[in-house]
C-alpha cells in the first residue's frame, strides 16, 4: 500500500472527449465505479443540481463518451474506465437539493442490443460442415461489435485442440459441434461459449486501446498476487462464506459412438493432492463413474448429457470449473486502491485458515464525503491451495486432498 500516499484521493472525469468543466466537477457529490468479471462495468456519478443548472447540459446527453481516472494526488491518475453514458436520472425531491445521477457503462453493453441467427462453420466438400473453434467464434463476434478480442493463450489453444481432436477422431460428431446463435444477443452467445470453455469474459480497461479490448481469460491462469492485504492494517474488514452446496467430485458424460456401436463415459475430476485435472475415458460397460472414480466420487459425480462427442469436453468444463471455485468466497473492503480489479489475485494475511490467495470477482471504488474506499468480492480457487472445510460442530478444519464432509 506504500505505493499510494493515501492523503489526497483524486478522480478525473472526461465526457465527450473533454474534461468535465470545473463548475460541474465542483458539484459532484459521489462517484461509484464497479468492475466485474460478469456483465458490463459501470460508473455512477451524482451531481448536485442547484437551480437545475445541469438539467439540459449537452455534456450529459446519452451516448456521449465517458472516461474515468482514479488515484491519489500528486501521483498520475490511472484510467480505469472507458465507455459511454447510458442513462441520466434527474431527481426532484420535495425537500432538499435536486440531483442528477449519470450512469455510464463500458462497450460490452452494446452486445446486449438485438438478437441474431447465424452459424459458424467451414464447408468442406464431401465431408460437410466443419465447426470453427470457439476461439475463432469469439474473435469474429467481438470484431462484429468493434471490440478487439484478447484470448488467453492456454484457453484459446485448448479450444482449438478440442475441436481438431473431435474432428479427426469422429468427423460425423464434429459436425454436430457447429456453433449456432439462434435468437440470442451477442452477449448471451459469448457468455455461453465462455462458460463452456472455462473462460471469464470482460473488458480489460488496462490494455490499449483502453475500453476496446474484450478479454477471454482461462480460469486456470494468473497466480501472482497484485498486492497483500492484512487484517488489522491494510484490510478493513473481510467476511468469508464457506458452503458445500453444489459440491461435486467430478463431472461425467455418456457419449454414444455410432461407428463402433459403443457408449463411452468421459469423466473429469480435480486431484486435490497434485492440483491437476484427471481425465478418464472408458466404455460404459465397465461401470458407473462413481465406481470407476473411487470411493471419494460416490454420490458426488455430476452426470450431464452433451449433444455429442464434440460438445462433451466444453460442457464438462463449463459445469466443473465454476463449482470448484465457488466453494469459498468472501467480501471485504479497504482504503481505496486502484490496483484492486476484477480478475486480479490478492494475498490475504492475518485471517487464520482463511488466509491465502483469492481472485477478485468484482470491485467497487467509491468517492464521496467519506473519502475513497474500495469494496470487493473474491473467491478462493482450488489451485490456490487448501480450503477450510466444516467438520460438524467442532469448527473449521483444513484438509489437503479430497473433501471430507
Amino acid at each position: 500500500m506504500a505505493q499510494y500516499p493515501q492523503y489526497a484521493p483524486e478522480f478525473a472525469i472526461q465526457i465527450d472527449g473533454q474534461p468535465m468543466p470545473a463548475a460541474m466537477r465542483a458539484c459532484v457529490t459521489s462517484v461509484n465505479y464497479k468492475d466485474g468479471m460478469q456483465g458490463a462495468d459501470r460508473v455512477e456519478v451524482t451531481l448536485a443540481n442547484q437551480s437545475l443548472r445541469w438539467l439540459d447540459h449537452p455534456l450529459l446527453n446519452v451516448d456521449n463518451g465517458f472516461r474515468l481516472k482514479i488515484g491519489y494526488a500528486p501521483d498520475p491518475l490511472e484510467e480505469v474506465f472507458v465507455g459511454e453514458i447510458t442513462g441520466v436520472e434527474p431527481s426532484f425531491p420535495s425537500g432538499g437539493m435536486p440531483v442528477i445521477r449519470i450512469t455510464a457503462q463500458d462497450f460490452l453493453q452494446r452486445m446486449t442490443h438485438g438478437t441474431k441467427d447465424q452459424a459458424f462453420r467451414i464447408s468442406i466438400p464431401s465431408i460437410g460442415n466443419f465447426p470453427l473453434p470457439d476461439a475463432a467464434v469469439a474473435a469474429i463476434v467481438s470484431g462484429e461489435n468493434a471490440l478487439i478480442p484478447a484470448l488467453d493463450p492456454v484457453g484459446g489453444a485448448l479450444s482449438v485442440l478440442m475441436t481438431l481432436a473431435a474432428y479427426l477422431a469422429f468427423p460425423q460428431f464434429a459436425q454436430l459441434g457447429v456453433r449456432k446463435q439462434t435468437g440470442q444477443t451477442d452477449f448471451q452467445f459469448l457468455t455461453d461459449i465462455s462458460k463452456q470453455n472455462g473462460w471469464e469474459m470482460f473488458i480489460d480497461h488496462t490494455a490499449d486501446p483502453h475500453g476496446y479490448v474484450l478479454r477471454f481469460q482461462f480460469l486456470v491462469q494468473e497466480y501472482t498476487p497484485t498486492l497483500t492485504l492484512k487484517w488489522g492494517s491494510s484490510l478493513m474488514d473481510f467476511t468469508p462464506r464457506l458452503t458445500t452446496v453444489g459440491d461435486i467430485f467430478g463431472v461425467a458424460a455418456r457419449v454414444w459412438v455410432d461407428s463402433i456401436k459403443t457408449e463411452f463415459v468421459i469423466a473429469v475430476s480435480w486431484d486435490y493432492d497434485r492440483a491437476t485435472f484427471n481425465l478418464q475415458i472408458y466404455p460404459s460397460l465397465i461401470g458407473d463413474p462413481d465406481k470407476v472414480l473411487g470411493p471419494a466420487a460416490k454420490g458426488k459425480t455430476l452426470s450431464i448429457k452433451p449433444t455429442g462427442f464434440a460438445a462433451a469436453p466444453q460442457k464438462i468444463l463449463g459445469e466443473l470449473l465454476p463449482r470448484l471455485n465457488n466453494r469459498l468466497t468472501g467480501s471485504g473492503s479497504t482504503i481505496g486502491d486502484p490496483r484492486i480489479k476484477a480478475s486480479r489475485v490478492i494475498n490475504f494475511d492475518g485471517l487464520g485458515s482463511f488466509s491465502g490467495l483469492y481472485r477478485v470477482t468484482d470491485a467497487t471504488h467509491t468517492f464521496d464525503s467519506g473519502g475513497y474506499k474500495t469494496s470487493f468480492s473474491a473467491r478462493k480457487e482450488v489451485w490456490f491451495g487448501s480450503i477450510p472445510t466444516p467438520k460438524g460442530i467442532s469448527g473449521i478444519a483444513r484438509v489437503n486432498g479430497a473433501f471430507s464432509i
